[in-house]
């Protein structure tokens, strides 16, 4: 199966090699670019390398990539996922991973240590309301720094010899422009990406775990079940 799978324009990714793995193909389409922003990316490395920081939650890899090259020091570091943390791994950072992909987990993984801590979250400039509100809730102290904006393109996305359209956020969802032809699988990263989906009159045939991978897996068990005389069915 071909994917179209939704990436920042110039994001460096291992797509191929993992879908290869599953036995897909796979291109990026880009409804998004990043813009970052310098002075608040050195303003948070200072106050990293300063000390300042009980904690550092990186979201996404694109933040792990500009960030750990500048780190002299830091404090107890976690990744959303694998790809982040193994950027940061290769720059001898060490870090906890969450057990699942999402920032909604990240509260109850830290559990009672979070009181009175300073959290700092270099991420996108799109709010997540509610990670602020749990972590303030349990007792944190967040500090956002939105260290990148994500610009939609304004380009239409080229599908057309697509088979499957993989969307790897809810932003990159309704900044897409594309045409919904018949015939074409779509797909959404975690259940959040879903929800968005639905809402827009897209529903998703098929919705992963939040992963590149756990979303093959689940595209797979969708492609067997679907060619399935019985549908699947026990």
């Amino acid at each position: 199966m071909k994917i179209a799978i939704t990436r920042l324009r110039g994001k460096d990714t291992d797509d191929s090699r993992r879908c290869a793995e599953f036995g897909h193909t796979c291109y990026s389409v880009s409804p998004l670019r990043a813009e970052i922003h310098q002075d608040r990316i050195e303003e948070f490395v200072s106050e990293v390398n300063a000390g300042r920081y009980d904690c550092i939650f990186f979201t996404s890899a694109l933040p792990a990539k500009i960030i750990a090259p500048r780190l002299e020091r830091w404090p107890r570091v976690v990744a959303i996922g694998p790809q982040t943390a193994g950027i940061l791994k290769s720059r001898g950072i060490p870090c906890e991973i969450l057990p699942r992909y999402y920032s909604r987990d990240f509260v109850p993984y830290l559990g009672a240590w979070i009181e009175g801590k300073r959290i700092g979250i270099p991420r996108a400039d799109v709010p997540n309301e509610a990670l602020m509100a749990a972590i303030t809730g349990a007792g944190g102290i967040p500090m956002e720094i939105r260290c990148y904006s994500l610009v939609p393109t304004h380009e239409q996305l080229d599908i057309e010899d697509a088979d499957a359209m993989l969307f790897t956020s809810a932003f990159s969802f309704r900044s897409a422009i594309w045409d919904r032809r018949p015939g074409i699988l779509l797909v959404a990263i975690g259940d959040i990406t879903a929800g968005e989906m639905e809402a827009g009159g897209s529903p998703p045939h098929v919705t992963g775990n939040g992963s590149l991978e756990g979303t093959l897996q689940a595209l797979d068990r969708h492609i067997r079940m679907s060619s399935s005389p019985d549908g699947g069915k026990p």
